[in-house]
């Protein structure tokens, strides 16, 4: 007899997605792991409550990956990063129920 109950999710899914030296060693394409990477990395990378200037937001995020101008674009239009209207600052969002925030998405 088998029980029917949901798998437990492992504590770090996006383990794998890193390298040894804690590298990105892609950007996953599957939207529910991407959604995963970029909790991961709103998580560890960004503190709550604190603003970022966009030159900190770059740094934090070429410390994981080149393509950072691509992961900051997923953090925003999936909600896990707020910016000003004029794009100056950035702040960690509590993660909403429904994606993109306050901020439109873009397909």
């Amino acid at each position: 007899m088998t029980s029917h109950h949901p798998a437990p999710r492992p504590a770090r899914p996006v383990a794998d997605l890193f390298s040894a030296d804690g590298r990105l060693k892609a950007i996953p394409r599957k939207p529910a792991r991407r959604e995963a990477l970029l909790a991961h990395l709103a998580a560890t990378l960004f503190e709550d409550g604190r603003d970022y200037r966009e030159p900190e937001v770059n740094e934090a995020l070429l410390a994981v990956h080149e393509d950072f101008p691509a992961l900051r674009r997923y953090l925003v239009i999936g909600g896990f990063l707020g910016r000003t209207k004029d794009g100056s600052t950035y702040r960690r969002q509590q993660q909403p129920g429904s994606p993109g925030g306050a901020i439109p998405a873009v397909a």
